[in-house]
């Protein structure tokens, strides 16, 4: 019977954590911002605020990132399509040069992709 509750433990943890990283964000309200000088991509709490970013199609854009969670999985973003990658400093802004890009959505993430956003490029 004990091992009966700690298996049950065990999948349910397993499930939580499949849940948190994976389901959850998809079931999360999408933001979507334009990209402009003024505009902060937050780097907090396993996610990047907000999540989609629009720019311009066929022009080069600089993006500011401002990582507050020190966790070292959101130490990098990565734009795997752009060949774009930068490594973030906690509680500072890191700016982060796009280039030129036609039109699509591109994705970018951590090193271990659990923070997942979208560039949006029209």
């Amino acid at each position: 019977m004990e091992s009966l509750l700690i298996n049950s433990l065990g999948l349910a943890a397993i499930v939580f954590t499949l849940w948190w990283f994976w389901l959850a964000p998809i079931q999360q309200k999408s933001h979507t911002a334009e990209a402009s000088e003024k505009l902060e991509i937050l780097v907090k709490d396993g996610v990047y605020e907000p999540e989609r970013v629009r720019v311009a199609a066929g022009k080069e854009t600089m993006l500011h990132f401002r990582r507050e969670d020190t966790s070292p999985c959101a130490e990098w973003v990565l734009f795997p399509d752009l060949e774009v990658s930068a490594q973030l400093a906690v509680d500072k802004v890191t700016q982060v040069k796009i280039p030129a890009a036609d039109a699509g959505e591109y994705p970018f993430h951590c090193q271990m992709q659990m923070y997942r956003g979208t560039l949006v490029v029209e």
